[in-house]
């Protein structure tokens, strides 16, 4: 693939979730994805507000993270965090799934969490963080049907926080997108990706967007 032959910003979600950011980061970040033309924000819960009204000419999306970053919530939080999310402005949602569920084979309960999250969303995207550097090939693919069982849109890879974590691999995001492709689900590629050369790699791949807090030197090459 030529690595001109698509425009990068259209597959970004420019991301500021590190705890410490200020109010000044977050409108800077969101400037950048102004200025770019990034397909879209992903931003905490907190700051959908205050983002919903700086873009609100601008055609970025906002999305929003739920139950981040370790997916150990209840399902009552789960739901709730959704619901006010998609109240203040969110148009997607990237929801973190109940590693530990996975982990134990509890598998209905981790595909519950999920139905009840897209049933929230009210027909917003709604993407599933695997958080792969935790789980073994079988349960990467296992993570895959579950997701495509409960009605979500997309798969993602991580969250980025897992200590001494890789992120992203074009290996996970390409078994990914062998499971959900057929479904019709879309693969989101995120942790770690930091050059154009990453992001390029994960696109051929399969990923259908980049999360990523460096997609102004990303698009600049």
């Amino acid at each position: 693939m030529s690595k001109q032959a698509f425009a990068l910003e259209s597959y970004i979600d420019h991301t500021i979730l590190k705890p410490e950011a200020t109010i000044e980061d977050i409108k800077n970040t969101l400037d950048q994805a102004k200025k770019h033309n990034f397909v879209a924000v992903c931003i905490n819960p907190a700051y959908i507000k205050l983002v919903k009204d700086y873009l609100k000419d601008a055609d970025v999306k906002i999305v929003t993270v739920i139950d981040f970053p370790l997916g150990a919530g209840t399902q009552e939080l789960k739901e709730f965090e959704t619901e006010q999310s998609i109240k203040h402005g969110a148009d997607e949602v990237d929801l973190v799934i109940d590693v530990g569920a996975i982990k134990s084979k509890d598998y209905a309960k981790a595909q519950k969490d999920i139905e009840l999250v897209v049933n929230k969303a009210k027909g917003r995207i709604v993407k599933v963080i695997l958080e792969t550097d935790l789980l073994t090939k079988e349960e990467i693919v296992e993570s895959c049907k579950i997701v495509v069982n409960a009605g979500a849109d997309f798969v993602k890879t991580s969250t980025g926080f897992v200590k001494n974590g890789v992120g992203a691999t074009v290996e996970n995001v390409r078994l990914m997108k062998k499971i959900v492709k057929p479904f019709g689900l879309k693969v989101k590629a995120s942790g770690g990706i930091k050059t154009k050369d990453q992001a390029l790699a994960m696109i051929e791949a399969g990923a259908d967007r980049i999360g990523t807090s460096s997609g102004v030197k990303i698009v600049n090459g």
